[in-house]
């Protein structure tokens, strides 16, 4: 293990009190569009989120900053039974979105020098990797997190009940991480460590499992402590094993993953104690960009472990830093962020690299994201270059 002297320590503490100190807090959306002088109207965005309503989404919220100006709109219905809208503040799942948290919790104790993202999983998590051709002494913490590690994803296991009825059947049930490793390792890997790209929950359930090794501490108060408390994420939460959403919220409707035809059923309440590190945040438009404009503004990471963060692996389509996403939209530009799927659930959260110009959008289905036209739509019609 990595050992650090007690005046290293104390230096480093120092430092990083100085760089929480330094964050500075992006101004919340407002329920209309405003706020600068160089405020755009955006008919197409609005069309964009018209056009995915009418192609099966209950309600979509989208909440952008671009510069000064802060503009929120909804389209649809945030519950069916009551038929109100989206609210600005309403709390959803993001998903895998939750990596891009993960990740920078991680290589804010890089940071730190409690470790390095070169270290072996066996380092910190002695025998835990082991069986079926899984060898944490062969996997570093830097392939947990772009998943290039190879290991078996416990989620793809028909096992954990996670996919159709089964879900349905199961998902108020609580799982421990030392039952989704067992998963894990009862499968034999896709691919060699370092030899490709193979999405993998695993990889972020153990990234979680060696934060709390080195801090002593659970990975949910981790993330509290170094991210959400200090950009004031008032609206981010690591629910555990609660089943409910905080208040305000809408419903999450499932057809993709509960197997079920339109309008699909309410999947709003379950345990994510399954998801953990890799997808189990509950956030808010605001706090996405507020944490997405903190991240790539460089107020959460110092400059080698953020150019660390943006570098990229390709899986032949995408290309994937440290739980984030280089995205291209059809005008050429280039975006960075996370996309978040799930039960009931479509989320995109993405930026500029200068971080001036954010967008969160929320869909409260799983319904269109197997296609993934619709938030593609949005995200070009939102970031078009003008004419």
């Amino acid at each position: 293990m990595r050992m650090v002297t007690g005046r290293a320590r104390a230096a480093l503490t120092a430092a990083g009190a100085a760089l929480l100190t330094a964050l500075l807090s992006v101004p919340s959306a407002s329920a209309a569009r405003g706020g600068g002088e160089n405020a755009r109207p955006r008919a197409e965005t609005r069309a964009a989120m018209e056009e995915a309503v009418r192609r099966g989404a209950p309600g979509v919220l989208v909440s952008v900053v671009d510069g000064e100006d802060r503009w929120v709109a909804t389209a649809g219905v945030a519950d069916r039974r009551t038929n109100r809208p989206p609210r600005p503040a309403d709390h959803f799942r993001v998903g895998s979105i939750t990596k891009t948290f993960t990740a920078t919790l991680v290589l804010r104790l890089e940071a730190e020098g409690r470790l390095s993202i070169d270290d072996t999983v066996e380092q910190w998590l002695p025998g835990v990797v082991r069986g079926n051709g899984h060898d944490g002494r062969r996997i570093t913490i830097r392939q947990l997190l772009n998943h290039t590690s190879g290991v078996y994803n416990y989620l793809n296991d028909p096992a954990l009940h996670q996919y159709g009825p089964a879900w349905l059947m199961h998902r108020h049930r609580t799982w421990r991480p030392k039952e989704l490793l067992a998963v894990a390792m009862s499968q034999p890997p896709p691919a060699a460590p370092g030899e490709r790209y193979v999405y993998s929950n695993t990889n972020y359930l153990l990234a979680a499992l060696i934060v709390e090794r080195i801090t002593g501490t659970s990975y949910e108060h981790g993330l509290h402590r170094r991210i959400i408390e200090p950009l004031r994420l008032r609206g981010t939460v690591s629910p555990g094993t609660r089943k409910t959403l905080p208040q305000p919220s809408g419903r999450a409707y499932s057809t993709e993953q509960a197997e079920l035809p339109p309008p699909g059923v309410d999947v709003t309440e379950f345990n994510p104690s399954a998801l953990r590190a890799g997808g189990e945040l509950i956030s808010t438009a605001d706090d996405l960009n507020r944490f997405y404009g903190a991240l790539l503004g460089g107020r959460l990471l110092p400059e080698a472990q953020l150019r660390t963060m943006m570098t990229t692996v390709s899986d032949g389509t995408d290309d994937h830093g440290l739980g984030l996403t280089r995205i291209t939209t059809s005008c050429g530009l280039e975006l960075w962020g996370q996309r978040g799927g799930g039960y009931g659930i479509e989320v995109l959260s993405v930026s500029t690299r200068d971080a001036r110009h954010r967008m969160s959008v929320y869909f409260n289905t799983d319904a269109l994201a197997r296609e993934g036209a619709a938030v593609r739509e949005i995200t070009d019609a939102e970031f078009r270059r003008p004419a």
